[in-house]
């Protein structure tokens, strides 16, 4: 069942982050009373091959989540102990050393179980990442087969894309970037984009 256009599930989850704090964290609370857009990435488990890879990707592109009023949250069903064990592992060595947003570790599958994104054979989750607006409702999500890692740069398009929505109410036709031309949502407005483009 998809999320879009509901809100996100209000449940609180223990967390770790890189100095080795374990806290709660509520994602639909996180992204109302911070005001911010949040995206949250499940991956399937810690100290895994396709997983720092993506994990060191989304450090790397932080800046351009932040720039976009954009809050960066990491999950699988690892114990937050666990987590803090792979943030404490060189990257040379595997680990993510070096990550610096919250990992959501939610081992009693609470949140994923809700979302629906656990694999049945090894009750791990799926690459699912979904996208929440401030007012905690969900305008993107997507899952991935485990071995199928994420472009990172995609999910930057589609904040730059809901962005302008919000914005201008103008819609982003496909291989909409940041600074091309969007359009009005008639009949008039699609003649007029596909005549120029």
């Amino acid at each position: 069942m998809s999320l879009v256009g509901k809100q996100f599930p209000d449940i609180t989850v223990k967390a770790m982050d890189e100095m080795g704090d374990a806290f709660h964290l509520n994602v639909l609370d996180k992204a109302v009373s911070n005001k911010q857009k949040v995206l949250l990435f499940w991956y399937p488990k810690d100290f895994t091959f396709v997983c720092p890879t993506e994990l060191h990707a989304f450090q790397a592109a932080a800046e351009e989540f932040k720039k976009r009023n954009t809050i960066l949250i990491g999950a699988s069903c690892d114990t937050a102990e666990v987590h803090f064990a792979w943030l404490t592992t060189a990257k040379d060595n595997g680990g993510i050393e070096g990550v610096q947003y919250p990992l959501l570790a939610d081992s009693t599958r609470a949140l994923s179980s809700v979302l629906g994104i656990l694999d049945d054979e090894d009750s791990v989750t799926y690459r699912a990442t979904y996208l929440i607006a401030e007012d905690g409702s969900v305008f993107h999500e997507s899952v991935n087969h485990m071995p199928i890692g994420r472009n990172v740069h995609e999910y930057i398009r589609i904040i730059d894309a809901f962005t302008h929505v919000q914005k201008f109410g103008e819609v982003c036709p496909a291989n909409w970037e940041e600074g091309k031309d969007a359009m009005d949502a008639t009949k008039t407005g699609v003649a007029d984009y596909l005549k120029s483009h």
